[in-house]
């Protein structure tokens, strides 16, 4: 899908007001957007890849009420007030389903996508969605005043030269415009831990090929040398949850859905199998 510069949506004046704020090169035409998420957490009682497979979309948390960061998708919370400041006010009268989703500029070419933070899966999205994303840096929370589009990327140049966490070293994206598995997918990119599972299943029916990383994987006896990255009390509920002494994101999965353990808990837990339980930098 492209947006006809003739054409004066919200998504349309979006992209025209970031461009007017971006500068420097045009990205590298092979890098590409990818969308990171947990694809075994449910949207309102059925499992996200299911979801997916029914409505035919990935929809942003204006719709789901879901996020795998802070959910604050409402009029006058954080996210809607960060998209009015960044979009000049285009999306403040928007429905939900017209408003942005939000990936990463994957310019670290990582086999887990652009920011794991956020899930151990990823949609690789196809080269035609680079001309109807935005991009800032860094994250849209922090208020950020430095923004590309694809034919004006200096961002990758500030990225480079950062100095951020593994977690926090991304160009946060995002997508205007439908977002499909069938049609703007070039890949549903998985953790190898759910190989045969259901969740192999369902993304079968998506309609976009299905690719595995590396994975994660951590152990308690590594999860216990770091208690300074974000709490010893996240250390000892990562060992509680852990199987057979191990942490990958099938297990956190199971534990969230469990609904005994507080949700930002878990998701801390995540951020310590993200940093240090990467396979592929073993």
């Amino acid at each position: 899908m492209s947006l006809p510069s003739s054409i004066r949506t919200p998504q349309r004046r979006a992209l025209d007001h970031v461009a007017s704020l971006a500068s420097g090169p045009r990205a590298d035409p092979a890098l590409r957007v990818t969308l990171n998420f947990h694809p075994d957490r449910p949207v309102r009682g059925v499992p996200i890849l299911e979801s997916m497979a029914r409505t035919g979309s990935y929809c942003s948390q204006f719709v789901t009420g879901t996020s795998n960061g802070g959910l604050t998708a409402y009029p006058g919370g954080d996210r809607w007030r960060w998209e009015s400041r960044i979009f000049a006010g285009a999306y403040d009268t928007a429905l939900a389903h017209e408003r942005p989703v939000y990936g990463a500029l994957n310019f670290r070419r990582q086999p887990a996508g652009g920011a794991p933070r956020f899930g151990s899966a990823h949609f690789r999205l196809g080269v035609e969605t680079l001309e109807r994303t935005t991009f800032c840096y860094p994250d849209s929370f922090l208020e950020p005043v430095d923004f590309g589009v694809v034919s004006r990327m200096g961002l990758v140049g500030l990225a480079l030269a950062g100095r951020q966490d593994a977690l926090d070293d991304y160009i946060e994206a995002q997508v205007h415009g439908p977002v499909r598995p069938d049609c703007h997918v070039e890949a549903l990119v998985l953790d190898p831990c759910y190989r045969d599972t259901a969740v192999e299943a369902a993304a079968r029916r998506l309609g976009c090929p299905v690719e595995w990383h590396p994975g994660f994987r951590l152990t308690v006896g590594e999860l216990r040398r770091h208690p300074g990255y974000r709490g010893q009390e996240y250390v000892d509920l990562g060992t509680a949850i852990a199987v057979d002494g191990v942490l990958d994101p099938r297990v956190i999965g199971a534990a969230a859905r469990t609904g005994r353990f507080d949700a930002q808990a878990v998701k801390k837990v995540w951020h310590y199998v993200a940093r240090f339980g990467r396979v592929w930098c073993a």
